[in-house]
């Protein structure tokens, strides 16, 4: 039997909110991890065996993420987590280009007041909505009841492996 090869990943994790630093130490890698985790696990039917795939996360805070949604959603208003995708899955990359994923924005405030709402770990909680992104950029939804027990049995299943609770286990 012929193992499949693993995709190469180049995920870049910047944090120009420092709350992040300070309220969750190595919250970067955790992140990194999380999209790593993510990846492997759910780009099996999606993501070409030998394709690079390459992603961008951003630890924010909400100012930056309320102007985000303001322009890219119409809502004033800041939200966890903001999901841009770049890759095109209609028309994959040419043999042996890099498949530009694209990028997700995590705002520290909002994060931090639901962790604390819903008694969770901010690391835990920040790994979950890193999934939660990478699966949406993978082409997840949850606008049907079957697409949202869909995509949550996913996050359920990487995050598990990464030693995080069920996110949505007490809290619905």
């Amino acid at each position: 039997m012929t193992k499949k090869p693993t995709p190469a990943f180049s995920i870049e994790v910047g944090a120009p909110c420092a709350a992040w630093g300070r309220a969750c130490p190595g919250a970067a890698a955790l992140a990194e991890e999380a999209a790593r985790q993510a990846l492997l696990r759910a780009a099996d039917r999606t993501v070409a065996p030998a394709a690079c795939v390459v992603l961008g996360i951003t630890l924010g805070e909400d100012g930056e993420q309320q102007r985000l949604n303001r322009i890219y959603r119409g809502t004033d208003a800041p939200t966890n987590i903001l999901a841009f995708p770049a890759a095109d899955w209609g028309r994959p990359p040419p043999a042996g280009a890099p498949l530009l994923l694209g990028d997700i924005v995590l705002a520290f405030e909002t994060i931090a007041r639901e962790a604390a709402e819903q008694h969770k770990n901010l690391g835990d909680h920040l790994r979950h909505l890193v999934v939660h992104g990478v699966l949406h950029l993978l082409g997840c939804d949850h606008e049907s009841a079957a697409a949202a027990a869909a995509m949550e049995a996913r996050e359920i299943e990487i995050l598990a492996a990464l030693g995080v609770p069920d996110p949505y286990r007490d809290t619905m």
